[in-house]
């Protein structure tokens, strides 16, 4: 019975969208064994972003250009460094000098001037002081607003929690399987898990009625997805 159950697991094709093909090629495998894999994904609210702004300026000469976007940088560092932000939440890119050009056929391309470019990814740790950052940052002379990710202060805690539910996942299927069969698990023969990345932060958006509502209510803040997944093969008795 348990040599023809292996043949009708692999022949009935249990190891479809829902379980994972084995990395085991079955002829490594030889005795009654079923695999799973489990799966889970946890939303929670954001409680932080990380914010990345630029400034991007375009002058006649390259110290010129770089003058003014290293200025720019360091007066949005000394206003967040002012209102409190520390300077581990803080990462400034290095400088990115590029020559302009204005092509005319059959004419050598003339230079115009330089364009110099910084970024700056502010984690911002309360969101209720996301829109007054942004707003400083005009300010102060960044000039691009290039990506808000919205994230949790507590990943580490909820991953382990996603963790906790796949393999609670993996085993239930697991059990479902072998009682539909008339079989009884044994013990686990391998557990295989990869480190991956299993949050996914969602970006910020402007809501539709941004003007008949306040700038800081009009942004919608969404949920973070925390995913995490085992797959194990189990031994049948």
């Amino acid at each position: 019975m348990k040599n023809s159950l292996l043949a009708v697991l692999v022949a009935g094709g249990l190891f479809s969208s829902t379980f994972m093909a084995p990395a085991v090629l079955a002829a490594e495998v030889d005795f009654p064994h079923i695999e799973t894999m489990g799966v889970s994904q946890i939303q929670v609210e954001p409680d932080m972003a990380d914010v990345n702004v630029e400034v991007a300026v375009t002058e006649k000469t390259a110290k010129a250009a770089k003058d003014n976007s290293d200025a720019a940088v360091a007066k949005f560092i000394a206003r967040l460094t002012a209102a409190g932000v520390t300077k581990d939440q803080i990462q400034s890119a290095n400088l990115n000098l590029q020559p302009q050009y204005v092509y005319v056929q059959d004419k050598a391309p003339e230079l115009t001037g330089y364009t110099a470019s910084r970024q700056i990814t502010v984690t911002v740790t309360d969101l209720s002081r996301l829109n007054a950052i942004l707003d400083s940052a005009l300010e102060e002379g960044m000039n691009r607003v290039n990506n808000i990710a919205l994230k949790s202060s507590k990943e580490a805690e909820y991953v382990a929690k996603a963790r906790q539910a796949a393999i609670v996942d993996a085993k239930q299927k697991a059990e479902s399987l072998a009682k539909g069969f008339g079989e009884s698990l044994g013990k686990i023969w391998q557990i295989r898990y990869y480190d991956q990345r299993p949050v996914q932060p969602v970006m910020l958006r402007m809501s539709a009625k941004a003007d008949a509502m306040g700038a800081a209510e009009s942004y919608q803040y969404g949920q973070v997805s925390i995913e995490d997944r085992v797959e194990v093969i189990y031994k049948l008795k």
